[in-house]
Protein backbone atom coordinates (compact mmCIF):
# COMPACT_ATOMS: atom_id res chain seq x y z
CA UNK A 1 0.00 0.00 0.00
CA UNK A 2 1.63 3.27 -0.94
CA UNK A 3 0.59 6.59 1.38
CA UNK A 4 1.55 10.15 0.88
CA UNK A 5 2.69 11.66 3.94
CA UNK A 6 2.76 15.18 3.69
CA UNK A 7 4.18 17.30 6.88
CA UNK A 8 6.77 20.05 7.19
CA UNK A 9 8.07 19.00 10.59
CA UNK A 10 10.92 17.20 9.39
CA UNK A 11 11.36 14.95 12.87
CA UNK A 12 7.60 13.76 12.89
CA UNK A 13 7.65 13.05 9.21
CA UNK A 14 11.13 11.04 9.55
CA UNK A 15 9.52 9.05 12.39
CA UNK A 16 5.87 8.80 11.02
CA UNK A 17 7.30 7.54 7.91
CA UNK A 18 9.90 4.99 9.91
CA UNK A 19 6.82 3.91 11.39
CA UNK A 20 4.58 3.14 8.59
CA UNK A 21 7.17 1.75 6.57
CA UNK A 22 8.53 -0.70 9.10
CA UNK A 23 4.62 -1.79 9.00
CA UNK A 24 4.99 -3.00 5.39
CA UNK A 25 3.62 0.51 3.80
CA UNK A 26 5.23 2.31 1.02
CA UNK A 27 5.64 5.97 1.92
CA UNK A 28 6.34 9.18 -0.48
CA UNK A 29 7.09 12.23 1.52
CA UNK A 30 7.05 15.61 1.29
CA UNK A 31 7.46 18.97 3.29
CA UNK A 32 5.39 21.22 0.86
CA UNK A 33 1.68 20.73 0.16
CA UNK A 34 2.56 21.40 -3.51
CA UNK A 35 4.88 18.82 -4.00
CA UNK A 36 2.63 16.34 -2.69
CA UNK A 37 -0.16 17.44 -4.97
CA UNK A 38 2.45 17.18 -7.82
CA UNK A 39 3.24 13.92 -6.92
CA UNK A 40 -0.90 12.86 -6.33
CA UNK A 41 -1.34 13.92 -9.44
CA UNK A 42 0.92 11.69 -11.15
CA UNK A 43 1.07 8.59 -9.18
CA UNK A 44 -1.28 6.30 -7.62
CA UNK A 45 -1.49 6.34 -3.63
CA UNK A 46 -3.93 3.93 -1.47
CA UNK A 47 -4.25 6.81 1.29
CA UNK A 48 -3.54 10.76 1.98
CA UNK A 49 -1.80 11.61 5.38
CA UNK A 50 -1.25 15.68 5.95
CA UNK A 51 -0.61 18.41 8.04
CA UNK A 52 -2.95 21.37 8.06
CA UNK A 53 -0.45 24.06 8.13
CA UNK A 54 2.47 23.72 5.65
CA UNK A 55 4.11 25.50 2.81
CA UNK A 56 3.15 25.80 -0.32
CA UNK A 57 -0.46 24.21 0.01
CA UNK A 58 -2.20 23.22 2.97
CA UNK A 59 -3.70 20.37 4.02
CA UNK A 60 -7.03 21.53 3.57
CA UNK A 61 -6.42 22.54 -0.11
CA UNK A 62 -4.57 19.43 -0.83
CA UNK A 63 -8.34 17.59 -0.05
CA UNK A 64 -10.16 20.14 -1.31
CA UNK A 65 -8.06 19.69 -4.57
CA UNK A 66 -8.16 15.79 -4.46
CA UNK A 67 -12.56 15.75 -3.84
CA UNK A 68 -12.87 18.69 -6.03
CA UNK A 69 -10.54 18.88 -8.94
CA UNK A 70 -9.42 15.56 -9.17
CA UNK A 71 -12.66 13.56 -7.90
CA UNK A 72 -11.08 11.15 -6.41
CA UNK A 73 -12.46 9.40 -3.20
CA UNK A 74 -8.71 8.19 -2.39
CA UNK A 75 -8.76 8.54 2.10
CA UNK A 76 -7.37 11.09 3.32
CA UNK A 77 -6.27 11.66 7.30
CA UNK A 78 -5.65 15.13 8.41
CA UNK A 79 -3.67 16.24 11.15
CA UNK A 80 -2.59 18.91 13.02
CA UNK A 81 -2.09 20.51 16.47
CA UNK A 82 -4.91 22.97 16.50
CA UNK A 83 -7.03 22.07 18.77
CA UNK A 84 -9.78 24.09 17.53
CA UNK A 85 -13.35 22.24 16.82
CA UNK A 86 -14.08 24.33 13.91
CA UNK A 87 -10.99 23.00 11.90
CA UNK A 88 -12.21 19.77 12.47
CA UNK A 89 -15.52 20.23 11.37
CA UNK A 90 -14.27 22.14 8.59
CA UNK A 91 -11.95 19.09 7.50
CA UNK A 92 -14.64 17.05 7.27
CA UNK A 93 -16.49 19.68 5.55
CA UNK A 94 -14.43 19.35 2.60
CA UNK A 95 -14.09 15.76 2.49
CA UNK A 96 -11.70 14.41 4.76
CA UNK A 97 -12.12 10.84 6.09
CA UNK A 98 -10.25 10.78 9.22
CA UNK A 99 -8.74 14.01 11.73
CA UNK A 100 -6.18 13.39 14.32
CA UNK A 101 -4.83 15.83 16.57
CA UNK A 102 -0.72 16.05 17.41
CA UNK A 103 0.64 14.59 19.36
CA UNK A 104 0.26 11.58 16.99
CA UNK A 105 -0.46 8.15 18.38
CA UNK A 106 1.27 5.56 15.95
CA UNK A 107 -0.66 2.55 17.01
CA UNK A 108 -4.21 4.64 16.66
CA UNK A 109 -2.83 5.79 13.30
CA UNK A 110 -1.84 2.62 12.52
CA UNK A 111 -5.67 1.57 13.11
CA UNK A 112 -7.23 4.59 11.56
CA UNK A 113 -4.99 3.89 8.24
CA UNK A 114 -5.97 0.19 7.90
CA UNK A 115 -10.14 1.44 8.74
CA UNK A 116 -9.79 3.30 6.02
CA UNK A 117 -8.06 0.93 3.58
CA UNK A 118 -10.23 -2.14 4.72
CA UNK A 119 -13.71 -0.38 3.65
CA UNK A 120 -11.76 0.30 0.25
CA UNK A 121 -11.02 -3.34 -0.86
Amino acid sequence: MKIVLAEDNEILRKSLSFFLTSNGFEVDQFSDGQDALDAIEKKTYDLILTDINMPGRSGMEITQYVRQTIMSDLPIIIFTSSGVEQTELDSFDIGANEFIAKPISPAVLLVRINKLLKTRV
